[in-house]
């Protein structure tokens, strides 16, 4: 008997479909946001089941991360993860903030502790591709500098050569420290700590001649520095700045239906500065003329496919305020930091800030 071999041709899409099918299977598929398993996948649909964001942060920094005397957290930081709470649930209060330190921050995220890290945490091309973390819209331009005390004669950092350095452990700010000495041939010891608490204290007991951070954390530190250790006054930053330091939200790889969701909370904030929109005014613009501000605040039949309310921007505004308002209320005009602007002005003003469109 003759066996007959038939020869069948299937269409290239159709043999790819099969065996997508055969390899993948039903079980263990990647969720929307791109990894299987454990916390990975769609967050933004796992917070909102939920009801609470849980926010990674830190609480020991004035101007970004701080808890008051009556227990409330306040900050730069803060109001992000307000923001995110806003956005993604309608409610600015519907966060558990999760104070890590910069040892414990990727690890917190990673396990899935932590939903989104808004923690003064650099931007770099390591941190990026060996944490299994995504960098999200920079919210603040900053760079690292030096404090020491007003009576020392240090002016710049050439004058620091063979002194002590405290510095916190696991931050891009020890190997700033140790590139901006060496360019310069210098010397120095440094002495690193898990957290500012144990920093501040070395730093009071003069076992360091200079304490080295992002010059925001340094001036957060400052204007809050004891009346008994002589105040303010008793610390200088020096004009030096030696690093790039871009501060932003970070989420895990792979999860782009809620990285997507916080970069547009946070643009959000930046785009309404822009349009001239406040938390006073947010209301009355909604029926403004322009057709991009009525976008923005969900006037316009307009599906961003972000998986947002159509008025999250109106909700995040009216809880925090625009770029402006939260800047100037925790670090800027309005806060005993007083930075300027600088960097962290708007495009149109000289800064970096740029919103992408919405539409």
């Amino acid at each position: 008997m003759r066996l007959l071999h038939l020869k069948v041709t299937l269409p290239l899409s159709i043999l790819g479909l099969l065996l997508a099918g055969c390899i993948g299977g039903s079980e263990g598929n990647e969720g929307q946001g791109g990894q299987a398993g454990g916390q990975q996948g769609n967050t933004l649909q796992r917070v909102q089941d939920r009801g609470t964001l849980n926010c990674g942060i830190n609480d020991a920094v004035p101007g970004f991360g701080v808890v008051t005397p009556q227990g409330e957290y306040e900050g730069f930081d803060i109001d992000y993860c307000r923001a995110v709470a806003a956005a993604v649930l309608g409610d600015p209060n519907a966060v558990e903030f999760k104070p890590v330190t910069t040892e414990q921050r990727f690890t917190a995220l990673q396990s899935g502790e932590i939903d989104v890290l808004i923690r003064n945490t650099t931007w770099t091309a390591e941190r990026d591709g060996a944490e299994g973390a995504t960098f999200l819209h920079t919210t603040f331009y900053d760079g690292q500098g030096m404090m020491v005390p007003a009576d020392s004669d240090y002016r710049r950092l050439e004058d620091m050569d063979g002194t002590t350095i405290c510095v916190l452990s696991g931050t891009t700010t020890e190997l700033n420290l140790a590139t901006a000495f060496r360019a310069r041939n210098l010397e120095h010891e440094p002495l690193s700590f898990e957290d500012n608490e144990t920093l501040q204290q070395a730093f009071q007991q003069g076992r360091c001649d200079g304490w080295t951070s992002d010059k925001s954390q340094l001036a957060g530190v400052r204007s809050s520095w004891p009346d008994n250790q002589g105040g303010p006054d008793a610390l200088r930053i020096l004009d030096e700045e030696f690093s790039k330091e871009p501060l932003g939200p970070v989420v895990r790889d792979g999860d782009s239906p809620w990285a997507q969701a916080i970069d547009w909370t946070v643009i959000a904030t930046i785009q309404a500065e822009e349009f001239g929109i406040t938390s006073e005014n947010v209301e009355q613009m909604k029926g403004d003329q322009n057709e991009e501000i009525r976008r923005l605040l969900g006037e316009e039949n307009f599906d961003s496919g972000l998986g947002l309310p159509d008025d999250f921007a109106v909700q995040v505004i009216q809880a925090v305020g625009n770029y402006g308002e939260i800047y100037d209320r925790n670090v800027g005009a309005d806060s005993p930091l007083g930075l300027e602007r600088g960097l962290n002005d708007l495009y149109t003003n000289g800064g970096l800030h740029y919103a992408p469109p919405y539409r």
